[in-house]
């Protein structure tokens, strides 16, 4: 379709609102939505003409819309998140954009924590409404981070009085035996990701202190045997290295006035050969039962670099070809 025969329409973008803001810099949120949309686009000082098929058109219409209310919330906008909102639109949830990625889950140090894709946003409100909730998916989905997010905004809301963060110590292609130092030094490791989370939410200064009142504890998952844990939020991580047994044990911990999230990638699974996942079979055994909640993430999810996202998805076609017996372009063995 030629510009000449293609349907005109004309956007205007508020005078309260500023343009470049919307825009981008030199029109850098332009040339973004040229490249996602069949369209040709003019701007003339606050009017955006726009020029293609009808429904693309009303798509950009609903874009910058869009774009205009994250703008008055006071968020600045990237290319990224210009990107992530005409990925949601073309999705045609019903969910709005805008109320997806100005979801404020916490601020500390000048730095907001929000959801950033519409699965992340169901998945934190899932934790609102239930007391055990999963979080299954890729690396780089925003599983654990989202959880403890959502951990350190209930102890701050007085809503817990302390965040259980735990993990199973399994060894990926290390033996913890031959590991050199203390008990603790060889668990450490397993654990730090937990602790760098917590900085980002947290001043740092205060986090010793929370540690040792136990107001935030970080263990292996083998120290939560035995245990009832009351008035707390617990974060299982990296659960599909459990076992069944090691799963059953975890969830009956679940004391009164606790919460439970349970994060895990069930394709990377260290546990070894002929021992089941606790989290795969969890899922057929607690599917459907009232209170529990299983969100599911996938590569279009992940929120780190960009190529992470594209490794995932094509890890994902490898796996599903295998499983087809489709053959591949990689000859296992080689």
């Amino acid at each position: 379709m030629t510009e000449q025969q293609a349907p005109r329409h004309t956007i205007v973008i508020p005078n309260s609102v500023p343009v470049v803001a919307v825009l981008g810099a030199r029109d850098e949120f332009v040339d973004i939505i040229e490249r996602e949309f069949d369209a040709d686009i003019h701007v003339r000082g606050n009017e955006v003409n726009v020029a293609g098929d009808r429904g693309e058109v009303a798509l950009i219409e609903r874009l910058i819309d869009e774009l205009v209310t994250m703008v008055r919330t006071g968020q600045g906008l990237t290319g990224e998140t210009v990107e992530r909102v005409i990925t949601m639109l073309r999705t045609e949830t019903k969910e709005r954009p805008a109320e997806v990625l100005t979801l404020n889950i916490l601020s500390n140090r000048g730095r907001t924590i929000r959801p950033k894709t519409l699965n992340q946003k169901r998945y934190v409100d899932a934790i609102d409404k239930h007391t055990l909730v999963f979080g299954i998916g890729p690396a780089g989905t925003g599983k654990t981070y989202l959880a403890m997010a959502k951990a350190v905004q209930a102890l701050q809301s007085k809503q817990v009085t302390r965040i259980i963060l735990t993990r199973p110590a399994v060894e990926a292609g290390e033996r913890l035996g031959f590991l050199p130092g203390t008990l603790s030094e060889k668990i450490d490791p397993y654990l730090r990701p937990l602790y760098d989370a917590l900085h980002d939410m947290l001043d740092p200064e205060t986090i010793p202190k929370l540690l040792t009142a136990g107001t935030i504890e970080v263990a292996p998952l083998a120290y939560m045997r035995g245990r009832t844990l009351n008035d707390a939020f617990i974060i299982l991580d990296e659960a599909q290295n459990t076992s069944q047994e090691q799963m059953k044990m975890f969830l009956t911990r679940l004391g009164f006035g606790s919460k439970i999230v349970v994060t895990g990638d069930v394709t990377q699974v260290d546990l070894p050969i002929g021992t089941k996942s606790g989290l795969r079979v969890v899922q057929g055994i607690l599917d459907g039962v009232k209170d529990v909640s299983f969100c599911r993430l996938s590569a279009q999810d992940v929120v780190r670099h960009r190529l992470v996202g594209k490794i995932v998805a094509a890890y994902d076609s490898y796996e599903a070809a295998r499983e087809a017996g489709v053959p591949t372009s990689y000859v296992e063995g080689r």
